[in-house]
């Protein structure tokens, strides 16, 4: 019989040749890796389930309709109400989003896009190196003393300017990240047509970075969101009445009040700080769902 096949027979394809030609030890190095990630993966993955499990299973029976809109009790008195700190963590970190995305997304352009190499995209950058290892109490010391002791008032603004100061460096870093990741070749294609470095930084490199520089905004907004320390000294405790004037006025958090309540030896009030990081985790979860369906909307899909 001859060696060679004869001109009909047809060729094996050549996915099962290039099977056939990896050395079974390759094979075997292949499925060793590929468990040890997945291996790794669910051990990284054991410790947040269970957080959540636990959070859920201690703070869920605290969670009502009257927990999320009455006003927060004593802590010796029991009984739901976690309204004021719900209006507050939202309207304190809206406020620090608008002041720290918009400009650490025009630091990033900046340091990528337009002074690559020149020494004040550098001091931009080692600044927010810098500003990223501040612990986060210094940082609301910084804004006590710069912003509160100046105006004489506890407000929800200055705890704004104080989470916006964490989130900055965050915003900046991962936009600058996204945005060196966008093909040099889309920009030159753009610039090619005739169009300007603005109108390609808009118009093309966004787009294709949209989806990480969401996810880095997503990131300094979830930290900003349990934030405690830098809170501590500059929004007050209010608890009587929701308070939705970032300008005027004390006011209180979610995550203050489980600092608060959580440090307090009655039942109560222990009660309400595990419904109020249960009410966190899933505010926060609900942000990050949302802001995957915007990005993925917005997000330019090749033809």
């Amino acid at each position: 019989m001859s060696a060679h096949a004869s001109p009909g027979t047809p060729a094996p394809p050549a996915s099962s040749l290039l099977a056939s030609s990896i050395a079974p030890g390759r094979r075997f190095r292949n499925r060793l890796a590929t468990s040890l990630v997945f291996l790794t993966v669910a051990v990284a993955a054991i410790p947040l389930l269970l957080l959540i499990a636990y959070v859920v299973q201690r703070g869920g029976p605290a969670i009502s309709s009257k927990f999320l809109t009455k006003p927060i009790p004593p802590p010796l008195r029991k009984g739901p109400g976690m309204g004021p700190a719900i209006v507050g963590t939202l309207v304190i970190t809206f406020w620090a989003t608008v002041i720290a995305v918009p400009l650490g997304i025009l630091g990033a352009i900046y340091v990528t896009e337009y002074g690559a190499g020149n020494h004040l995209a550098r001091v931009i950058r080692f600044m927010s190196d810098v500003m990223a290892g501040v612990p986060s109490i210094v940082m609301g010391l910084f804004i006590f003393t710069a912003f509160t002791l100046k105006t004489h008032k506890l407000t929800g603004l200055g705890g704004s300017l104080a989470l916006a100061c964490l989130m900055l460096p965050i915003v900046i870093r991962s936009t600058e990240s996204m945005l060196a990741l966008v093909p040099r070749e889309l920009r030159e294609a753009s610039y090619a047509l005739g169009t300007t470095k603005s109108r390609t930084v808009l118009t093309v490199v966004m787009p294709a970075a949209l989806p990480g520089i969401t996810s880095g905004c997503l990131l300094a907004i979830a930290r900003a969101a349990g934030e405690t320390a830098p809170l501590l000294f500059t929004i007050g405790a209010l608890q009587s009445r929701s308070n939705w004037n970032a300008f005027k006025g004390s006011n209180t958090t979610l995550s203050a009040q489980i600092f608060v309540n959580a440090s307090q030896p009655f039942a109560g009030a222990q009660q309400r700080a595990w419904g109020a990081a249960l009410t966190l985790i899933v505010m926060v979860l609900v942000l990050t769902v949302v802001a995957r369906i915007v990005s993925s909307r917005l997000t330019v899909k090749a033809p």
